[in-house]
């Protein structure tokens, strides 16, 4: 079992497919296994895409993803990375095979609708960014609930009823999720 993140950018909710987007994935059998919709601030574009820094597309980028909400998902299924990907297609909607979601509805190579982890590590990342442990839910039969989230982080008396996580986005998955 393989966790990934998913996002459907600004266009795709300006469009109205997040629904279709959704169906997409629970047809071929890809669990959502956590789901918010948020509006990130230019800080919290540049952290998330970082890696992206000192590419010329890194402003333009960002912009884009603050330009309005954005659909955030935790993904769950059998080598759910690739699959997200296939389902996604090329970066390009130009290039990508008919019937994906960029073919289907992107528009512009940086407005291509959403955005998939492309690696495990990646994904462990992305998700440690914006969710918290207690956010995701095990969608599958066996698959491991993250209840590790009382092992790394204990809560005391102090803490109960504090809902730790990431506030400001940016939890770091190595400490529980806590930002």
């Amino acid at each position: 079992m393989e966790r990934t993140l998913s996002i459907i950018k600004p266009d795709g909710v300006q469009k109205g497919v997040i629904g279709e987007v959704i169906k997409r994935f629970e047809s071929n059998n890809i669990k959502i296994a956590a789901m918010k919709m948020v509006h990130l601030t230019q800080s919290q574009a540049e952290g998330f895409y970082a890696v992206h820094k000192e590419r010329p597309f890194f402003g333009s980028l960002t912009e884009f993803m603050t330009s309005g909400p954005i659909v955030i998902m935790v993904l769950e299924g059998d080598d759910v990375i690739a699959k997200n990907r296939k389902l996604m297609g090329a970066t390009n909607f130009k290039e990508a095979e008919e019937g994906t979601i960029r073919k289907d509805f992107a528009t512009d190579i940086e407005k291509n609708v959403v955005h998939g982890s492309d690696a495990p590590e990646t994904a462990a990342f992305e998700i440690g960014y914006f969710f918290n442990c207690f956010e995701i839910m095990a969608r599958f039969t066996g698959s491991q609930q993250y209840h590790h989230c009382f092992e790394k982080a204990p809560i005391s008396r102090k803490h109960r009823g504090h809902s730790p996580g990431n506030e400001q986005y940016g939890a770091n998955p190595s400490n529980g999720g806590h930002a």
